[in-house]
């Protein structure tokens, strides 16, 4: 007899498929249940990794669906703002929409303007594993860290359209008995991002980023049975390593941007006190999420992974984005901002996102690692066919030398500073096209001088 729909799970779709299955519940010893659990959490973790530079390399993909629980699987702003992201928790449902009444205004509030809650019922098993259902034009995916046929602990994912679909209409299930508002413009996004059967080189990449960042396994306690390939492990080359590291810092570090944000949301109900932490707690989230995900960019282009999309954009715009930015973190570390732009911005040619990414990036170089009451200037103007920015920080202290760390960043002891070194900072103005030059001053500070080239200019104009 099948089981009620309501109880199905994910793993149930994945675990169905399977042409001999096992009783499903079978007894297991502990020392079995840990090695699955570790095994699919290693897995689970390679799996958002590898899922996440499969959308930044997509970067020609206009937008998606993406459905997780219990919370967001993407961690760079530039994933969230490209993706319509629904999150599944048993915290957003609401008794009274079980209830017949007169339809309100009322929705589930978002979390931010692209993230938004999605109801379980109390109790629902789903509330138990640890999902994405992904959407966009070229594919489908599904990542489903749950249990398989057996009982254990198990990490599952598809490309296969029909299951893909299957996992929809499970979700669609919970929404449609919650009465979720939102439903019917989720059946159109999904219509317009309906499974297909991908490329064989997506699944390829995503296969092998997946491997590619699996956790190194910790030895269990107790066991006295090391696999002989794991005589002599070799460290992993250290962009490898920063690219981990950068993944499992900036997935908890967005979780906790995406709760603040949430409590925000409820401003009246909040005193001006706590509302300041929690606008704190947001900002200090998103410098570091912002901060990793250049060390990732850096890592990329460094190993020639990453393309850029080079394009005709005004700095009007670019400065209109960025310029707020810089002056919120300067001053919030009592720094003194100073930018003097022309009257009349021109055309470069650039990647707009990477590059208020890499300037925000220098800019906060600048900030952290000046003590309080410094000073930085910003000055904008043409020279020749190529834009001239200037950055001349300046101090009354004495300056605190950083420290290489590797082959991608240097460390300021005293201010616990992290930053990209010079070489990377210069390969990431080369990838947008322009040119870094980087001057000390004496007993003051540094001059940053970044070269951008400028549209052409057709003759006769």
């Amino acid at each position: 007899m099948g089981q009620n729909w309501l109880l199905q799970t994910l793993s149930d779709v994945f675990n169905e498929q399977e042409q001999n299955k096992v009783q499903f519940h079978r007894r297991h010893s502990r020392s079995q249940l840990t090695k699955a659990q570790q095994k699919a959490q290693r897995e689970w973790c390679g799996a958002i990794a590898a899922l996440e530079s499969l959308l930044l390399m997509a970067h020609n993909q206009c937008g998606g669906l993406i459905l997780s629980a219990p919370g967001t699987v993407l961690s760079t702003d530039t994933l969230l703002d490209r993706f319509e992201t629904g999150i599944f928790t048993p915290k957003a449902f609401n008794p009274l929409a079980l209830m017949p009444a007169p339809p309100t205004k009322q929705t589930t509030p978002p979390i931010t303007p692209t993230i938004t809650q999605l109801p379980l019922l109390p109790n629902d098993p789903i509330a138990e594993e640890l999902f994405c259902l992904a959407f966009i034009s070229s594919f489908s995916l599904t990542m489903v860290f749950g249990q398989d046929s057996q009982g254990l602990p198990a990490f599952q994912f598809s490309f296969c359209p029909e299951t893909n679909q299957q996992i929809w209409k499970t979700l669609r299930s919970r929404l449609l008995v919650t009465n979720h508002p939102q439903l019917s413009h989720l059946d159109q996004v999904v219509a317009q991002f309906l499974p297909t059967t991908p490329d064989y080189s997506i699944v390829q990449y995503f296969s092998r980023h997946l491997l590619k960042y699996l956790p190194d396994p910790s030895a269990p306690p107790g066991v006295k049975e090391p696999p002989p390939e794991l005589d002599i492990p070799q460290e992993p080359p250290e962009v490898e390593l920063l690219e981990a590291l950068s993944h499992e810092i900036r997935t908890p570090l967005t979780t906790i941007r995406t709760l603040t944000r949430l409590l925000l949301k409820k401003r009246c109900q909040l005193t001006e006190k706590v509302i300041q932490r929690l606008e704190s707690i947001d900002g200090e989230c998103s410098e570091q999420i912002d901060r990793m995900e250049l060390i990732l960019r850096a890592a990329a282009l460094s190993k020639q992974e990453q393309r850029v999309t080079l394009s005709p954009i005004s700095l009007e715009q670019v400065f209109h984005q960025s310029i707020p930015c810089w002056r919120e973190r300067a001053r919030r570390r009592n720094v003194i901002l100073d930018v003097v732009l022309p009257p009349n911005l021109p055309t470069v040619v650039t990647d707009p996102a990477m590059l208020h990414q890499v300037l925000t990036g220098v800019m906060e170089n600048f900030t952290r690692s000046l003590p309080h009451g410094g000073e930085i200037q910003v000055e904008v103007k043409t020279a020749g066919d190529h834009l001239k920015l200037e950055l001349v920080s300046q101090s009354t202290h004495e300056s605190n030398p950083f420290k290489s760390l590797g082959q991608l960043l240097m460390f300021q002891r005293s201010t616990g500073c992290l930053r990209l070194n010079l070489d990377a900072t210069k390969n990431l103005f080369h990838a947008l096209g322009g040119k870094l030059i980087l001057r000390q001053k004496p007993q003051q500070g540094e001059v940053f001088t970044i070269f951008l080239p400028l549209v052409a200019v057709s003759e006769g104009m």
